[in-house]
């Protein structure tokens, strides 16, 4: 990472050593959607480098496992990166399916301006908002104009809650539970690569591009099973030269519901033990909703729960 830029993730395009031998340099190529057939972009090719797929693991994802959901997508690719100039020509059908939920970085860049935010917080997320969430925003609300809910639309890891249900969880935890004006929701089409602390990177660099002036950056940022500390997300931020980013870090510790407190807390505000406080893992939500048993109305709300409910009575 060098001065002036964040080398996160590199976004590549690959391709098997034939499909790669069969495209000599200056050919424009087109970029398909693999499941609707549909052209995406074309590409001019300029450049064909083979890929040390194992170190870019290690440098990515801080481990060569094959049990980690980015080191599989990684190691199932081409062994030839193709790179030159991109056309896009389409947005993937994202616009027609969640319609307004869909926002370019100039739509969501003119909302800004229109409500009038100078400084605006991005709430990334891949689950649906429950009361540790909603603390997390409407902290953010108090030191931002508002706060952009950000949830992905790409491909998530086996068990996530589909995007359709999360957003509509979502809203409708906005609209009962949030000042009018505080919260914008909305989608954009980026899959999950679990990279932890670099793809927190990532996300700010891509929130940066949307307008936003802060990131919301949890406890275990993009993370999946133990692969990264708790706080490699925080600390990552800290270790890149100064002014490679415009966007600003708003590191935040686990939040939860304590019982002694009487309300929402995190690992900084709380003295009391794990004993009062209630800390619910994705598995066992997950594991309660599918078996219909109730679940702690201080962990989500009772609106959220049932938008959830009813997707888990369908699967």
């Amino acid at each position: 990472m060098g001065a002036g830029k964040v080398l996160a993730i590199p976004i590549t395009l690959s391709a098997d050593k034939a499909q790669a031998d069969a495209i000599k340099a200056g050919t424009e190529i087109a970029l398909m959607d693999p499941e609707s057939g549909e052209a995406l972009a074309t590409m001019k090719v300029t450049e064909k480098y083979s890929i040390d797929k194992a170190r870019e693991c290690k440098a990515v994802f801080k481990t060569d496992d094959a049990k980690h959901p980015g080191v599989a997508m990684v190691m199932g690719q081409g062994e030839v990166n193709l790179a030159g100039p991109v056309k896009v020509l389409s947005d993937g059908g994202f616009k027609a399916k969640y319609g307004a939920l869909f926002m370019t970085p100039a739509e969501t860049r003119e909302k800004f301006e229109r409500l009038g935010w100078s400084r605006v917080a991005a709430f990334q997320t891949r689950n649906p908002m429950h009361r540790s969430h909603e603390y997390l925003a409407k902290v953010a609300i108090e030191v931002c104009d508002g706060v952009l809910v950000h949830s992905l639309l790409g491909n998530l890891k086996a068990g996530d809650i589909p995007a359709d249900v999360r957003t509509r969880a979502i809203a409708v935890l906005v609209e009962r539970y949030f000042r009018p004006g505080t919260v914008l929701q909305a989608g954009y089409p980026l899959d999950m690569r679990y990279a932890g602390p670099r793809e927190a990177l990532l996300h700010a660099l891509f929130r940066q591009n949307y307008g936003c002036s802060h990131l919301v950056v949890g406890r275990d940022h993009a993370g999946v099973g133990s692969y990264y500390g708790p706080f490699d997300a925080h600390r990552i931020f800290d270790e890149i030269p100064r002014g490679s980013l415009e966007i600003q870090a708003l590191k935040m510790d686990v939040t939860f519901w304590c019982y002694k407190c009487g309300g929402m807390a995190s690992g900084r505000t709380c003295a009391h033990s794990a004993a009062d406080q209630l800390q619910v893992s994705g598995t066992q939500l997950r594991e309660w909703l599918s078996k219909g048993n109730p679940v702690p109305a201080e962990f989500s709300r009772p609106e959220v729960l049932e938008v959830l409910r009813e997707y888990y009575a369908r699967a």
